[in-house]
């Protein structure tokens, strides 16, 4: 088990950290403790010199010199991890600080549970070509700033007058794009030469402007076709030079490049997530710089983690060539999910981490890796017990991602060193900071809130979950956040727990977040918490938590044991049988991706386990009688766990030998449906009611059969 050194500050007294209980942590997480600091980053700094020359993990409470910290650290050459946790504003600096110590112990709890393993990763790599794409204006004024730094391409997309430089520092271009699609190092980009003279290949004498009789060609070198009568002395004049070839409009070309820089109105992606090395700052001045300055950045070689994984064998998406789910298709705000054969393929080179394409996928077969479900999960149970451990109470979990959202909380944290207005005029006196039950908990990305984390966290004691989304996440993340938490509702209002357990936040500023905060209604957690491990498995992780809660929200267990109806989309549910239409034919328990939809080897069954079924809908697609219906909902009782005789068809005899083969259903519609029909009229019906091997015999042994022998030759 490793070790941790705690070192907490109170921040010059403004911290209160008596009552955070620390001492009292679970031994297992192996947090050494020691007496709060008042000044850890100015007079008593040493303390922090001195905990880093041994080897073991450093935990510092404070994140506002973090980078001083981490400076010691490297001078030092400190073989130690050194972590960071912000109780100041989180916990600290609020109207309710003096009772924050229960959220104090959990946020110092959760952050000193051991990282999780490290997942594969996805490289780049980006030798700084970079196309600059816009009209004439924009286009060469920011090629020739990057051009000092990168080894640049302007596209110019208009014609404007814009003089070219004197100077050539960079390639230039002109036409109209046609595809760009790609990532930072591969980005591939097409257009259309649509003008006569070449940039590039101009010598940019001016010979060709003053030749012109029709006065077509500016300073910026490129044909005005409605002043072109086609005299072609400009091609003369260029000679040998050859940059001026009318025959050359229209004619496409292809390039790589590393880095886009794209002025124009539209960006080329359609989603609302671009891929990285790709920056549309538009018409914002302040955007271009800002993202000039990044993109300055982004030369050389980057990894970042494969955020997911796809079991292709799980996954719901298609079976021949009948499409199913395509929930994270949908979901996906990069487009980095596409189909491939039955099942899906995501482009690790665009996917950006939000985790919605392992929300919404209802079989599990996509997984959040960059941290998975199990790693999050524990963080939560840790934190969520270090809170009850210290006598705190109906604690809410707080979900906020790494950047819009943390600045937002860190806005709303230290909101109270003012001690008065902030921001736009309010209602009430005084500014409040985070209620003392609101522990806030961080994901990389909102979106990979699903149902499995949520209704663990009530199961681990928490009384509410509350996801604050302060970026500009997609709508499809938002609309997919509503659905997870509209199952999960119904769910605990079944069993008598409410439904405001789920909700999220989009606040405009600081101010509209702290005020939503602060009326959340209080709701009671459950009375015993849960202890167990969060699965990898979606299902396992949902079937843990609801039994748990169902065991423990005092309900009866006649309650627990019905079926709790969902909406339409609802990755749980059950089938119905339309017994006069379905013939047994079993095309459904071949297309079924989750083995829901089973066979008897003995007899003609159609047999179901609840539990597999997703709800994709593939069955009711794939049945050529139309016999099958959707039934959404969640059962608890053991029902949904053991296969169940869905439906059952009489066997048909065989008219000659009366073995039983196929069924009376399946039989009579082939006699209804062919028995008007050229081929089966006189015996050929009573074949169709034959089994294999008397049917074969019989053919041979009708005396008015036509062999192939009989058939005569010709003269």
């Amino acid at each position: 088990m490793h070790r941790t050194r705690l070192l907490s500050c109170t921040c010059n007294a403004t911290v209160a950290l008596a009552d955070a209980g620390l001492e009292s942590l679970d031994p297992r997480l192996g947090v050494q403790v020691s007496a709060p600091a008042r000044e850890l980053c100015r007079r008593e700094i040493g303390r922090f010199v001195e905990a880093i020359e041994g080897a073991e993990p450093v935990l510092v409470t404070c994140t506002q010199e973090a980078a001083l910290f981490a400076e010691l650290a490297s001078a030092k050459r400190s073989d130690a991890k050194v972590h960071f946790v912000n109780i100041r504003e989180r916990a600290g600096w609020g109207e309710q600080r003096a009772s924050a110590g229960p959220k104090i112990a959990a946020l110092v709890a959760m952050a000193a549970v051991a990282d999780p393993d490290p997942v594969p990763s996805v490289q780049y790599a980006s030798r700084g070509r970079t196309l600059v794409i816009g009209a004439a204006r924009d286009a060469l004024d920011w090629a020739e700033r990057f051009a000092g730094n990168l080894t640049v391409t302007a596209l110019l997309i208009s014609a404007d007058g814009t003089a070219l430089g004197a100077q050539r520092h960079f390639v230039t271009l002109s036409g109209r794009p046609t595809h760009l699609s790609g990532w930072l190092g591969a980005f591939d980009v097409g257009w259309e030469q649509i003008n006569p003279i070449d940039l590039d290949a101009c010598v940019r004498c001016g010979a060709c402007v003053a030749a012109c009789p029709e006065q077509a060609i500016a300073e910026d070198f490129q044909v005005d076709p409605d002043r072109c009568a086609s005299h072609r002395a400009c091609v003369t004049a260029c000679g040998e030079i050859g940059a001026i070839d009318f025959t050359r409009a229209e004619k496409a070309r292809t390039e790589t490049f590393d880095l886009i820089f794209d002025l124009r109105e539209a960006p080329a992606f359609s989603g609302p997530d671009l891929p990285h090395g790709y920056f549309h700052p538009a018409r914002d001045e302040r955007a271009r710089t800002r993202d000039a300055l990044l993109l300055a950045s982004l030369v050389g070689e980057f990894e970042k983690p494969r955020y997911v994984a796809v079991n292709e064998r799980t996954c719901a998406h298609q079976r021949n060539r009948i499409e199913g789910c395509r929930n994270c298709i949908d979901t996906c705000s990069t487009s980095a999910i596409t189909a491939s054969g039955d099942a899906v393929r995501i482009e690790a080179h665009r996917c950006l981490g939000c985790g919605g394409c392992a929300t919404v996928c209802p079989s599990g077969a996509i997984t959040h890796r960059y941290p998975g479900v199990p790693e999050l999960a524990r963080r939560l149970r840790i934190g969520l017990a270090a809170f009850r451990a210290s006598g705190g109470a109906n604690p809410v979990v707080l979900v906020h991602d790494a950047e819009s959202g943390r600045r937002m909380l860190d806005e709303v944290g230290r909101g109270p060193l003012s001690g008065g207005q902030r921001g736009p005029a309010r209602a009430e006196p005084g500014v409040r900071g985070l209620p003392a039950r609101v522990v806030p908990f961080e994901v990389h990305h909102v979106g990979s809130v699903g149902i499995d984390l949520a209704l663990a966290a009530i199961a681990y004691g928490a009384s509410q979950v509350v996801v604050l989304a302060a970026g500009r996440e997609a709508q499809s993340y938002l609309d997919a956040l509503d659905a997870q938490f509209g199952y999960a509702c119904a769910i605990l209002a079944a069993l008598g727990l409410g439904t405001q357990r789920f909700s999220k936040i989009v606040p405009r500023d600081a101010v509209e977040l702290e005020t939503a905060l602060h009326a959340l209604q209080p709701v009671r957690s459950i009375a015993t918490a849960a202890t167990f491990a969060a699965s990898a498995e979606k299902r396992r992780t949902i079937d843990f938590a609801l039994d748990h809660l169902a065991a423990h929200a005092g309900v009866t267990k006649s309650i627990a044991s019905q079926h709790i109806v969902l909406e339409r989309g609802a990755p749980f549910g059950s089938l119905n049988i339309d017994a006069a239409r379905c013939t047994l034919c079993k095309a459904c328990v071949g297309a079924c991706p989750g083995s829901a939809l089973q066979e008897s080897s003995e007899l003609p069954q159609l047999r179901f386990v609840e539990r597999n079924c997703v709800q994709c809908g593939i069955c009711v697609k794939t049945c050529p009688e139309q016999a099958i219906t959707l039934v959404p909902r969640y059962t608890f009782s053991e029902e949904a766990r053991t296969a169940k005789v869905l439906y059952e068809a009489q066997p048909f005899h065989c008219v000659a030998c009366g073995k039983p083969f196929g069924t009376r259903q399946m039989v009579d519609s082939m006699v209804a449906r062919f028995a008007s029909h050229s081929m089966f009229g006189g015996k050929g019906v009573r074949r169709l009611q034959m089994c294999a091997d008397c049917r074969v015999t019989d053919m041979f042994s009708a005396p008015d059969e036509m062999s192939i022998h009989e058939v005569p030759r010709r003269s």
